[in-house]
């Protein structure tokens, strides 16, 4: 009976023993959840870049402050400007890469940098060397602004990689190298490492050789890295470790070797390129100049990249753009120009929150949330925790199933840390009109005194009041309509940095008779194609100057053209503007290209400098004035019908009363249809439709004449890179111009045939052009079209008011010369001419 009892005492306890496990472990995962979601993960993962005591570019609204070398300086100017403008001017270009032949095969050793003196003994060795290597892998996924995760760089002996990860803070003991001008760094691409180097460690570089910009110049068929390293160096690389996490310690074998490669070849690289283009004379023996021009041209392209300063993208109210971004694309995709407001109101409390987390977690935006995770979640407005997610994870796994390379994705650690805010927002957010409204709740509730997630000094710059009243004095009331301003604010940045002239264009060297009379101003090239050809003798250092060694043509001064013989500043003729400028032809290409050629044979009178502004507003009254043309000469600027060659004229043509489609509302329809076609509301794509069948003369279209409609008007590279990137079967390829129009003849009846050609389909007004041209020779003679000329200098003179243009300029300019004995003009050198890579262009 005892044991019984025993017995059933036994059982009772291991019953509740395991009853109290298992509602322990239950507790537990409720507790840990609970944590997951309430608690910052930041608390628990430890970021590399959290060790760093030293960081130049925080996740504020700040800008960025760039170097100063003393009290006087400003942060907003470059510290080395002068010295690198020095080396435009003036490169040296008579040294060595490396040291005879190189040996393929890489060795083993490499020299490993993660501390402060080990990084001293690289910057004296670098200091003793004329010539070396750099490359840099970066790491931005879980990153706002990214970070250099590591250097590679090669001296002609050794190979050494930079844990800049572990010597973060001491990387400015490498800023003297780096700024040395007596010291050439050779970069491949160095566009972003330049900035890069500015933003994380203020290093700025100063004698620049890239040997991408020596491709440029060499016109080779490709300019990547691995096509250099497969060609000279009979090596191959793969770029996907390009893509790998560079925060990783230790490092794979394999990831070491790929980044001692990018460094250890670009001195061999470059030594290799620098004799091409040397030799490039001896291969063009039309070709203007000494060994040395080309050479000078890829360090003056090279140099130019290190004028480049960083700058922080910043919007007043942010999370905007990328909100009108999302926007835009959901119109586009869903062929409509509505869309609900609710829609577009969530779209932008998320992009605004997402902005917000992103720089205080020193994560990027697609690490947070993507763009198609705001879409599902403004589409579908979920309200509880599981909804979100799953909302979340089915966005991103459908994106994520494109690629097959790629596994789903769920919700990131930013958002399972921080599910409240989204059903806030969701819910409640909507009640906030003002985007700042967001960041002020969250700033508080996140980084502020009880703030849940934890300070660093990548978010510690949020806490600043002045940045959040400048932030609130910038935001407009309705975000959506200023972030269009602060796209063309950023559109206009862009347009400025890849368009603008990156040296000055007007070198005012001067050519004399050989009586000692002033001939013209011109540009190095020029003089020293006479120089070349024993055709003149310097007479000047600096500025050069030449006299020439036959007698001219005729003298400008003689022939009402003092324009030839004044300087000339490289500042926008309109308004001064000095920082930036590009060339603006006053005359339209589509005319110009159809001139005599002794009627354009002095086209430096119509091509002037403008700055952007300027330009925009000349460009704006030339297309105004370019329909009134149209008008006048009852051409139409654009083609009203093509013929498909297949077919027969009769068939194929018909009258159209209106003036054409324009190149670009005819691909942006071919393109909609092939995309979205299906999906569209049949009345907007039989909209669409009737645009490219207005194109092809009004006959019934197929699949293959939307592809072929993609290609009008586009350049060569424009085709090349369209058929790259969408993977279209277009059956121009093989000859990328025979969608282009050729030549434009009114038939009897009045219609227009148009065949093929890319010259004509400049501006998309090539045609239109050409039958102008032939026109006002045909009834008028050149007189016609001299005034034809006049009348656009008149345009552009009324539509910015030009203040600043050069002496000598005048609407009236007539143009008419001479053709000397040497000028490429003269008709019997034209032959000659046209081999050369550079015209002669002083009619002597």
């Amino acid at each position: 009976m005892e044991n019984k009892d025993k017995i059933k005492i036994a059982v009772t306890i291991s019953c509740l023993a395991v009853v109290s496990i298992l509602l322990a472990n239950k507790f537990r995962k409720q507790r840990k959840r609970k944590q997951n979601i309430g608690s910052c993960y930041l608390k628990s993962e430890a970021k590399p870049q959290h060790n760093f005591k030293r960081v130049l570019a925080n996740n504020s609204y700040s800008p960025f402050k760039h170097l100063k070398l003393d009290d006087d300086s400003s942060s907003d100017l470059h510290p080395y400007e002068s010295e690198i403008k020095s080396l435009l001017e003036k490169p040296e270009l008579e040294f060595e890469f490396c040291n005879g032949t190189m040996d393929m095969d890489m060795s083993d050793t490499y020299v490993w940098i993660d501390d402060e003196s080990k990084l001293k003994e690289l910057a004296q060795v670098l200091s003793k060397e004329r010539v070396f290597a750099v490359d840099t892998e970066q790491h931005s996924l879980r990153s706002f602004l990214g970070f250099t995760a590591l250097i590679q760089i090669s001296t002609r002996e050794e190979d050494y990689l930079v844990d800049t990860i572990a010597v973060h803070d001491s990387m400015g003991i490498l800023c003297p190298v780096f700024a040395n001008p007596n010291i050439c760094k050779v970069f491949h691409g160095a566009d972003n490492d330049v900035i890069w180097l500015q933003r994380d460690f203020h290093i700025y570089v100063v004698n620049l050789f890239d040997t991408a910009k020596a491709c440029d110049v060499l016109s080779k068929p490709q300019r990547s890295l691995a096509y250099l390293l497969e060609t000279y160096c009979g090596v191959t690389t793969n770029k996907l470790y390009q893509r790998e996490d560079w925060r990783q310690r230790p490092l794979p074998i394999d990831m070491i070797e790929y980044a001692r490669m990018d460094a250890h070849y670009l001195l061999y690289i470059a030594e290799c390129l620098v004799s091409e283009l040397k030799l490039q004379k001896n291969e063009n023996s039309a070709s203007l100049d000494d060994k040395f021009y080309f050479v000078f041209e890829a360090n003056r392209r090279s140099n130019a990249l290190g004028l480049q300063l960083f700058t922080k993208e910043l919007e007043a109210s942010p999370g905007q753009y990328a909100a009108s971004s999302i926007i835009s694309r959901h119109l586009n995709d869903h062929g409509t120009s509505n869309i609900n407001s609710q829609f577009q109101d969530v779209v932008r409390c998320l992009c605004s929150w997402r902005d917000l987390m992103a720089r205080m977690h020193d994560e990027s935006l697609k690490y947070v949330l993507s763009d198609n995770a705001i879409v599902a979640l403004a589409e579908k407005v979920p309200l509880t925790i599981t909804d979100i997610c799953t909302t979340i994870s089915q966005a991103d796994i459908e994106t994520d199933s494109l690629n097959s390379n790629s596994t789903p994705r769920f919700p990131s650690s930013v958002v399972l840390s921080h599910l409240d805010d989204l059903t806030d927002l969701l819910q409640d957010g909507l009640k906030l009109n003002n985007p700042d409204d967001i960041l002020q709740l969250f700033l508080k509730k996140h980084i502020g005194p009880h703030g849940s997630c934890p300070l660093s000094l990548y978010n510690y710059g949020l806490l600043s009041k002045s940045s959040m009243k400048v932030s609130k004095r910038l935001v407009s009331k309705n975000g959506y309509k200023f972030s269009k301003q602060v796209a063309r604010k950023a559109s206009r940045e862009l347009f400025v940095q890849k368009f603008s002239c990156k040296s000055p264009v007007y070198h005012n060297c001067r050519i004399y008779a050989n009586d000692g009379r002033l001939l013209c101003y011109c540009d190095r090239r020029k003089l020293e194609w006479y120089l070349q050809r024993d055709l003149a003798k310097l007479v000047e250092e600096e500025p050069p100057a030449i006299m020439l060694l036959f007698e001219p043509k005729g003298r400008p001064e003689d022939e009402g053209n003092d324009f030839y013989i004044q300087s000339k500043k490289n500042i926008c003729v309109g308004c001064g503007e000095g920082n930036h400028y590009l060339r603006y032809r006053i005359i339209p290409s589509c005319y110009r290209i159809h001139f005599p050629e002794h009627l354009k044979s002095h086209r430096s009178h119509d091509i002037v400098l403008v700055c952007v502004d300027c330009h925009e507003k000349a460009h704006s009254a030339a297309e105004k004035y370019k329909k009134k043309v149209a008008s006048e000469f009852a051409i139409p600027l654009f083609v009203q019908k093509v013929v498909n060659s297949n077919e027969e004229l009769q068939s194929s043509v018909m009258m159209l009363a209106d003036g054409g489609v324009s190149p670009l509302e005819l691909r942006t329809a071919a393109m909609a249809l092939l995309r979205h076609g299906p999906r569209m509301p049949a009345q907007r794509c039989e909209e669409l439709k009737e645009v490219v069948k207005k194109y092809y003369g009004g006959r019934e279209i197929s699949e293959e004449d939307l592809e072929n409609a993609l290609l009008v008007g586009m350049s060569p590279h424009e085709k090349r890179r369209l058929h790259k990137k969408k993977g279209l079967s277009l059956s121009c390829k093989k000859d990328e111009g025979k969608n282009d129009l050729e030549d434009v003849d009114p038939n009897p009846n009045g219609s227009v045939f148009a065949t093929c050609s890319s010259k004509l389909s400049l501006l998309g007004h090539g045609p239109h052009g050409k039958q102008v041209v032939d026109f006002l020779l045909k009834e008028h003679g050149e007189d016609g079209v001299r005034e034809f000329c006049q009348r656009w200098r008149q345009v552009f003179v009324e539509a910015i008011h030009p203040r600043f243009l050069p002496g000598g300029w005048d609407v009236t300019h007539s143009g008419r010369r001479e053709f000397g004995d040497y000028s490429v003009y003269n008709p019997a050198n034209k032959a000659s001419s046209s081999a050369s890579s550079y015209p002669a262009a002083v009619e002597g």
